[in-house]
């Protein structure tokens, strides 16, 4: 059984939106002939719904998000829940991120329920392993 090949780029707060849309359509441009790779796409939350329009026509790219909330719902002001994630085409949400870790104190119970809230709805969540003393940094997505 082979693995499956997996390449996604995470804009972290980075980009305007044309910078984005530009960005988009030089990856999609350039990278269109490997067929036998899942492209994943994750830029900054106010950028979802316009990459997912220009990646909505393009073979093996998927949108993803960077982060969702443990609730599915709630006053939890500037967060965004796998829901709405779903509603505009994300097919892949990043749990478990170092900087998550690190700048907002998120732990293992906190990734459990993320998951489960991703997994509601669709959406594979790409765990990230993050080891102490390494710079690598493994991912996992279940589906």
């Amino acid at each position: 059984m082979s693995r499956q090949k997996i390449v996604a780029g995470n804009w972290k707060m980075n980009k305007s939106l044309q910078d984005a849309k530009t960005l988009v359509e030089m990856i999609t441009n350039q990278v269109n002939d490997f067929d036998e790779v899942t492209k994943i796409i994750i830029p900054p939350f106010p950028y979802l719904n316009a990459v997912g329009e220009q990646l909505a026509s393009k073979e093996n790219f998927y949108l993803g998000a960077q982060n969702c909330h443990t609730n599915a719902s709630g006053a939890f002001t500037g967060e965004v829940s796998a829901n709405m994630l779903s509603s505009v085409g994300c097919h892949y949400v990043l749990v478990g991120h170092s900087e998550r870790r690190q700048y907002f104190k998120e732990k293992e119970a906190d990734f459990i329920l993320k998951i489960k809230e991703a997994l509601k709805n669709n959406i594979s969540p790409i765990f990230v392993l993050v080891k102490p003393f390494t710079n690598v940094k493994p991912i996992i997505i279940l589906k």
